[in-house]
This record gives C-alpha cells, sequence and structure tokens, in this order.
C-alpha cells in the first residue's frame, strides 16, 4: 500500500485519509490505520492532513487553538514514533496555530528537547503560527535553559524577558536551574513565596513542605548530566483557579532509583509489588505515597518526601502526576479523603522524573 499513498502524497501532500482512499480505490480506515502504524513514513498535521515523513525527520504536532494539558501533549508525542528512540536525526515539534501550553505541559517539552539534544539529536521548535506562546515561553525562561543548539523558527529571541523581569509576577516563579554539583537553595522558598502571594498565607507551611521536599530528591538522586529544574504559574482566570508547581529532572527516574534496593533493603514491599499485577514502577509509586520509607539511602526518614507531599496535598485539595520514562500515575484525594490512583502505560519515552502539582482553589475535588 506504501507506494500507491506515496505516489498520490507527493502530488497533493496535506490532503485526508478519506481522500486518499478514494484515490487508490481502498478502504478508508484500512488506509488511515496503515498510515498511523508507520509514522517514520507519514505525518498527520492538526487539521488531520497527511504528508510523507522527511527522510530522517520526526514531525511532532501540538493541536490548535487550545489549552494543551499533559495529557494532550501526551496525546501528540504518541501519534508519531518515539523521538527518543527512534532512528530519526531530526525531531521538529510544530506549534499550530493559538496553541497555549500549559507549565506542566511546558516542562515536558523542555526536558524532552534537552535530553534529545544529550541523545545526539537535532532538535527544532516551531513557532512561526504561534508567537504568542513564543513569548510565553521566553518569560518564564524556557529559552534560559533550553539547549543553545537546538534551533527556534521564525528565531530564538535576543533578550530573555524572564531575566529581565525575573520576580516581577508573583503569578510567575521563572524556570530555575537545580544544577546538583552546586544547587541553589533558594528555589524552594522562591516558589513558596510566589504561591502564598496568590493562594493566601494558610498554604506557607504546605507549600514549603511539598516544594523542598521534592526540591531535595531532584537534587540528590537526579544522576543526570542534564541539570533539574522547577517552576510555578498561576492561572486565576482558569475555570477553577489553580497553582501549577512542576519538578522536572532527566535522571534515573523512581524506579531506576529505588528498584535496586527494594529486594535486599525492603523486601515485603518487593513482594507486594510483585503479587499487585500492577507495572512495578506505578505500584513502587503507590506505596511510596501509601507508606512512604522506602530511600535508596540508609536513612528511611528521607523516603518520606513524596508522603509528606501527598498528606500536603489532601490538605491543601492538590492533584498530583508524577511522569516516569514510559508511563504516568496521578494521584488525588476524594471528597472522603481516600487515596486514589490512576496510571498510564505505554508512554514515549521521557527519562527522569516529572512531578507536578495542582492545586485547585476554588474548594472541588
Amino acid at each position: 500500500m506504501y507506494k500507491e499513498i506515496e505516489k498520490v502524497l507527493k502530488k497533493e501532500p496535506g490532503i485526508k485519509a478519506r481522500v486518499i482512499a478514494s484515490k487508490i480505490g481502498e478502504d478508508k480506515s484500512a488506509v488511515s490505520a496503515y498510515m498511523h502504524d508507520h509514522p517514520e513514513l507519514f505525518v498527520q498535521d492538526a487539521a488531520y492532513g497527511w504528508s510523507l515523513a522527511k527522510a530522517g525527520e520526526l514531525r511532532i504536532e501540538l493541536p490548535a487553538g487550545k489549552w494543551l494539558t499533559a495529557d494532550l501533549f501526551e496525546d501528540a508525542l504518541a501519534s508519531s514514533d518515539s523521538a527518543l528512540v527512534s532512528k530519526c536525526e531530526h525531531v521538529v515539534f510544530v506549534l499550530a496555530k493559538d496553541s497555549k501550553l500549559l507549565l506542566e505541559a511546558t516542562a515536558r517539552l523542555l526536558a524532552l528537547c534537552n535530553q534529545l539534544v544529550h541523545a545526539e539529536k537535532k532538535v527544532s521548535v516551531d513557532f512561526s503560527d504561534c508567537h504568542s506562546t513564543l513569548d510565553y515561553f521566553n518569560r518564564i525562561g524556557f529559552f534560559d535553559f533550553l539547549d543553545p543548539s537546538i534551533s527556534i523558527i521564525p528565531s530564538r529571541p535576543e533578550m530573555s524577558k524572564a531575566g529581565l523581569y525575573k520576580g516581577g509576577n508573583n503569578g510567575v516563579v521563572e524556570v530555575a536551574m537545580i544544577d546538583p554539583v552546586s544547587p541553589d537553595e533558594d528555589i524552594p522558598g522562591r516558589l513558596q513565596k510566589s504561591f502564598v502571594s496568590c493562594a493566601g498565607a494558610q498554604y506557607s507551611v504546605g507549600a514549603f513542605t511539598v516544594l523542598s521536599e521534592l526540591f531535595g530528591n531532584v537534587r540528590d538522586h537526579s544522576d543526570s548530566p542534564i541539570p533539574g529544574f522547577a517552576a510555578l504559574q498561576f492561572y486565576p482566570r482558569s475555570r477553577q483557579p489553580h497553582i501549577q508547581a512542576v519538578i522536572s529532572d532527566s535522571g534515573r527516574g523512581i524506579l531506576g532509583t529505588l528498584a535496586p534496593v527494594l529486594e535486599t533493603r525492603y523486601p515485603k514491599v518487593a513482594t507486594a509489588i510483585r503479587a499487585s499485577g500492577l507495572h512495578p514502577g506505578v505500584a513502587l509509586i503507590q506505596e511510596i505515597f501509601r507508606n512512604g520509607g522506602i530511600s535508596s539511602n540508609e536513612d528511611e526518614a528521607r523516603g518520606l518526601g513524596l508522603k509528606r507531599s501527598g498528606d500536603v496535598a489532601y490538605k491543601f485539595n492538590a492533584r498530583i502526576s508524577v511522569r516516569q520514562e514510559t508511563f504516568e500515575v496521578k494521584v488525588h484525594y476524594n471528597k472522603h479523603g481516600d487515596l486514589e490512583f490512576s496510571h498510564q502505560l505505554d508512554l514515549r519515552e521521557l527519562r527522569g522524573t516529572h512531578v507536578c502539582f495542582d492545586f485547585l482553589l476554588d474548594g472541588t475535588r
């Protein structure tokens, strides 16, 4: 079927599967399934039109005209081959018209871009139809921490607005690098100050607990040549006013860090994980949030970070997402105070641990 589709798309790129099917005399469902199954050969744009993939190039299109949650970002990644493990030499992220990313999705894009460069791939980010998002990324410091070899279309900003206006808006904490060699210990305090100014003094201790615990995890356990980072964004005009705080690193991930010590140091936990029937990483993260006390360090008190953060999440009505290399666990408490989990497997590769606390400020759960 490839030769027939190739012949059509060389003449008419950007047409939909229905049109392609009619031209080659095949069933639309079969044509669509074939193209979806071969992302290395075909790319689909935001308008659902199909074109031939350029040799050695992987294009990932982010949807137009909407706020992109982390889930929508993952859907966009899933529509193409895995950027990190594919044989492509050049990865192009295309932001369609009026595509706006929530901070959680922005953090994942930033981490993935830098990981791709570390994997010796050429990377481009195309903002041609989305200048407002380019401007927002500049304001929060996205480009300050994006590898300088990455091509920005139409051009990389000449001046960093994050550096110019740093700390000038309490609703934003610009992307702050977490350097494991020489960490800036003031980062949790800056995040806390911004959080409290937006949400109120009642959040002071809780916010600092969450942010300092997660900061410490990245500082102490990242084990990656790519620095981690933290950021915060207040969304006061959202249907549900909320604050997103993200902590991201490109290291070994929670399972990669703790799996080597589970059998010898926590045999009961290892047995329970095997008996759970769940993906071992999912089961491990659920265990951490339920009971804590699991650490690669001899000091077991240091294994309570996510557990304490989860307790704060319950008190202050927050939802938590923990993105690992190929899976994600979401954590929240229902109105009865019960801990609930959901998870998604078989995500595209994104190394490390990427945590988002989404604090809802309208009292809903």
